[in-house]
């Protein structure tokens, strides 16, 4: 059975992106710009990637619309609208408590849900992600789309992993 895994990068303040849903603050202090820390080796584990249409969109327009950069790996795209399927990426309009669940069943490693807020916020709330990865970013916004604007009740977690590079810190926690 796979694993759902919401692996993102957050601000100390814990948001996401800045008001405009820029992302240009990624990244590290500098000290190591080379290194790439736990990414690389997280992706190798992804067997499929979960994302809201917010994240699809920015990635098509604005990050890479040139080529597709998750190319080899299935995509479920989770939106209200009713979009063709594309090669490789599958746009899916109903419950995502049901994605959760079939993509778990037909899948044994990693299925990586890679933004946004919101389609994190819904499966915390189903109590549907088995493990959080948040990269934390060596810089406050202040201001922008939070990681959690609508979670209403307690997660607990339990801290089961940390990585320390380029004045990033990974903390991995799986649910008590």
């Amino acid at each position: 059975m796979g694993k759902l895994v919401l692996y993102l990068a957050v601000s100390v303040d814990g948001y996401l992106a800045d008001e405009q849903g820029g992302v240009g603050w990624l990244g590290g202090d500098g000290s190591e710009p080379e290194n790439f820390g736990s990414y690389p080796a997280f992706y190798e584990t992804v067997e499929v990637i979960l994302m809201g249409w917010s994240t699809y969109h920015q990635i098509v327009t604005a990050l890479s619309p040139d080529s597709w950069p998750y190319e080899g790996r299935p995509c479920y795209v989770v939106t209200h609208r009713s979009e063709p399927d594309r090669e490789g990426i599958t746009f899916w309009n109903r419950p995502i408590t049901e994605l959760a669940g079939k993509l778990k069943e037909e899948h044994k490693g990693n299925i990586w849900i890679c933004g946004g807020a919101s389609v994190a916020g819904q499966l915390l709330k189903e109590d549907c992600i088995d493990q959080l990865w948040l990269s934390i970013i060596p810089t406050v916004l202040g201001k922008g789309v939070r990681l959690f604007p609508e979670l209403s009740q307690e997660l607990p977690l339990k801290l089961v992993g940390t990585e320390r590079y380029n004045g990033i810190v990974d903390l991995v926690y799986e649910r008590r």
